[in-house]
């Protein structure tokens, strides 16, 4: 393992956001040739951390030095002088621009004096082909805003990796990437570390993942340092967890509650085919590939996004033409508009924060009460709104400083939880959840499947995509498989879904 001198060293940081004191003495170290594992629960400000260390926010207190010097003290900080390279949970790309233009963007205030579209197009294709060749070639003229969350995920990735930096902030990095894709970036990764001593720093709540790439952990716990510095081959996953605080490891079940919600939904799922052709219940065609979603069914979808995204756009009416055929008894189900679809019954919740589900100007009272408003057609609160929201805080146990405080004060899990929350009092007939659990932590993962579970319990039909195959197994009954062009392969249930048959179906590794 590598010793000193360390290339990151930071002691005793402290920062606050007026009352709330987020980081309260940390530590942490970061060695040239390393992937450090960063750990922690959401909230205990991992993220506020990468923030300081890349120049996002200024530290109230502490030292911190990068390559022997003080990050703060100089007029450049290593971020704009390209030493430090940042994946942030929410990804910072310009989506009025292309792709190419994204990715030469950080090196046109390091020597370039004029913008050259062969070169940046160039540059592009050969730092996107270290993860996705293909996407590369067909990708570069495109522009950000039209990409999927995938996608935007692989540029922003190719654009720190070909930065040429000393130190990558990797901060959830693979929460949108397929098995294939975290396999090539974590091979060009060791082969940067082999060629040039690179330091990572590598934020993941999927322990797997942690275990395959990392040698040193460093654990946060209520803005302290619970682990510092610590050989993960030292350390066993149920240790990270307590150390983490967090209630369960990711094999063990929620509480009892949820557990009585799970098996009621389970019944239901197992019933006999005849009770399941139920007058609510949706039948979704493509070819000869047919599933029912009945009432408090939890219907898996597995495979790279194109193909289950094309089954939610059409599903949440975004898409205006589509190749499923959607009916109900037999009459075909169109919607004009996502906001006809939640009227209808229809709930879409997505891991897309940024982009798909947090209204970041709005405050959380009006985050909670979004789809309400949307399903009763109305834009003026009301003041029983805001009792509801109170109550809607306390059952997620979600802590916040008031109602009329902006999303941005809350952890992204604790955002995340604020998207399902809108759902939870309208029950809707059909809940779409598109990879819901993207950069939550394990007991936030818990709450929110047992919530799901509890809302398909009282009837709710759940649609549920997730790359994380073993969330797929341990949530769904039956699962709808895509290949790796979008179609769809077959339909796995009860018994046949495991981790091994998921990735047989969709040609992605588990």
């Amino acid at each position: 393992m590598p010793q000193e001198p360390y290339l990151l060293h930071a002691r005793s940081i402290v920062k606050s956001f007026g009352p709330t004191s987020v980081l309260k003495g940390f530590d942490l170290s970061i060695a040239p040739g390393e992937v450090h594992a960063f750990l922690g629960g959401n909230g205990a400000g991992k993220s506020t951390f990468i923030k300081i260390i890349s120049g996002q926010h200024e530290r109230d207190g502490g030292t911190l030095e990068f390559d022997g010097h003080d990050i703060g003290a100089s007029a450049a900080s290593p971020v704009d002088s390209g030493m430090i390279a940042v994946v942030n949970q929410e990804l910072a790309l310009l989506p009025h621009l292309s792709v190419a233009e994204n990715i030469a963007m950080p090196r046109l205030h390091r020597g370039m004096r004029t913008y050259s579209e062969r070169a940046s197009k160039a540059l592009a294709i050969e730092a996107l082909s270290l993860i996705d060749p293909h996407f590369a070639r067909e990708s570069v003229g495109r522009l950000v805003g039209d990409l999927t969350l995938h996608e935007r995920q692989l540029v922003e990735i190719a654009r720190s990796l070909g930065s040429g930096a000393k130190l990558l902030l990797l901060d959830e990095p693979t929460a949108n990437l397929t098995a294939a894709e975290t396999a090539r970036l974590f091979a060009v990764l060791r082969k940067l570390i082999a060629e040039s001593k690179l330091a990572v720093l590598f934020v993941s709540h999927r322990m797997r993942e942690i275990r395959e790439i990392a040698d040193v952990c460093t654990i946060i716990r209520d803005g302290k340092t619970a682990v510092d510095r610590v050989a993960l081959s030292d350390i066993t996953d149920r240790e990270i967890v307590d150390f983490m605080g967090q209630s369960a490891v990711p094999d063990e079940r929620v509480d009892s509650e949820a557990e009585e919600a799970m098996h009621v939904s389970a019944d239901v799922a197992h019933a006999s085919d005849a009770a399941r052709v139920h007058a609510d219940a949706i039948t979704i065609r493509h070819d000869d590939i047919e599933v029912q979603v009945a009432p408090g069914s939890i219907i898996g979808l597995a495979g790279a996004p194109t193909g289950p995204v094309a089954l939610i756009e059409a599903l949440t009416g975004i898409a205006r033409r589509t190749a499923w055929d959607i009916t109900r008894n037999g009459a075909a189900i169109r919607y004009a508009s996502p906001s006809a679809a939640a009227r209808a019954g229809v709930g879409y919740i997505s891991g897309d924060r940024a982009n798909k589900g947090i209204l970041a100007t709005l405050p959380i009272i009006d985050n909670l009460m979004a789809a309400r408003r949307i399903v009763e057609r109305r834009g003026v609160a009301r003041s029983e709104e805001l009792e509801h929201g109170k109550s809607l805080l306390d059952a997620l146990k979600i802590r916040a400083g008031s109602l009329w405080d902006l999303p941005s004060t809350l952890s992204g899990g604790t955002q995340q939880k604020i998207l399902v929350a809108r759902w939870l009092t309208l029950k809707p007939k059909l809940l779409i959840l598109e990879e819901p659990t993207r950069g939550v932590d394990i007991r936030t993962k818990r709450e929110i499947y047992a919530l799901i579970r509890k809302l398909a319990a009282q009837g709710t039909a759940v649609v549920w995509w997730s790359t994380e195959y073993v969330e797929l197994v341990e949530l769904c009954d039956t699962v709808l498989a895509f290949d790796l062009s979008g179609r769809p392969t077959g339909v796995l249930r009860h018994a046949e879904v495991d981790e091994t048959n998921l990735a047989n179906a969709t040609g992605m590794a588990a």
